[in-house]
């Protein structure tokens, strides 16, 4: 990443386009059919992914949606929803010292979500909702703004703009394809250095980004398989995150689940990005 940029942090982190590459890992969303399995659900995540980049020696936030608004049908799993889902993410940073992220979908969403993590996130279909952004950088928390699949990553400046508007310049833009024809997305590499020209640190999504928008009919599909090749093409260019939406048994996740790395592929994939990042920011 050529493009200097401010680095932001987030909780006891530090994100920067030249600094050692982090990690926001998790599942999709929080699942469990009352509070009590749904702190365990998270607690086992928590704990597994936290094991793994301990090893790995990589810094990570935690992220799980307590509400999954854009579904392809109204039938499709949203999660516990703002109250309880604050809950548990409350509880997980408290039990593991880990900053936590999470999506809001509407304005008056913002507050109470950033009273309890460390960075808030936009969805990429809302990040020309103007009153949304403006609301989530006014919380006082960083805002990881997710680019729409239907932006030129240039465009993804006046959105920066938008949100320092507020005052609030800890600002990070981040990548998850492009829409192209029907149901498919494509990662075009230029965009992470043109999206670090906005002077914000770069993410990378790498599980979003193999998503096939309704590709099963009723639910979104994907193509998990290419998620290690884009998060290394990725690293390569050099970016301060990746994304990396991660869980026990994606096969069986009721949300997302044909894009999440398993936790059994989780270590070995880490273990390379770091070395590669360890190289591109050495360059």
């Amino acid at each position: 990443m050529s493009t200097p940029a401010r680095d932001v942090q987030v909780g006891h982190l530090t994100l920067g386009n030249r600094r050692p590459l982090g990690v926001i890992a998790g599942p999709c969303v929080i699942e469990g059919g009352d509070f009590a399995a749904r702190r365990e659900f998270a607690f086992a995540t928590a704990r597994a992914i936290q094991a793994i980049v301990n090893r790995v020696g990589v810094p990570w936030i935690y992220k799980a949606s307590f509400d999954k608004a854009n579904r392809t049908s109204s039938d499709g799993f949203r999660g516990p929803g703002l109250e309880e889902g604050l809950r548990v993410l409350e509880a997980v940073r408290m039990e593991f010292g880990v900053p936590v992220v999470t999506d809001i979908h509407t304005p008056e969403q913002a507050e109470p979500v950033a009273a309890v993590v460390d960075m808030l996130q936009t969805p990429a279909f809302l990040c020309r909702q103007t009153d949304l952004i403006q609301a989530a950088a006014r919380a006082g928390r960083p805002v990881n703004i997710k680019k729409g699949q239907f932006l030129a990553p240039a465009d993804m400046a006046r959105v920066v703009e938008k949100a320092r508007a507020t005052g609030n310049d800890r600002i990070l833009v981040c990548e998850r394809g492009f829409a192209f024809g029907y149901g498919d997305l494509v990662v075009d590499m230029r965009a992470l250095e043109i999206l670090g020209e906005a002077g914000a640190p770069v993410v990378f999504d790498a599980t979003h980004s193999v998503q096939k928008p309704g590709g099963k009919g009723d639910s979104s599909g994907g193509e998990r398989r290419f998620v290690a090749a884009l998060a290394r093409a990725a690293v390569a260019v050099g970016v301060a995150a990746l994304f990396l939406e991660t869980h026990p048994d994606p096969d069986r996740a009721p949300c997302d689940g044909p894009n999440m790395v398993p936790f059994g592929q989780l270590e070995a994939l880490l273990r390379q990005l770091k070395r590669l990042d360890e190289v591109s920011k050495d360059a």
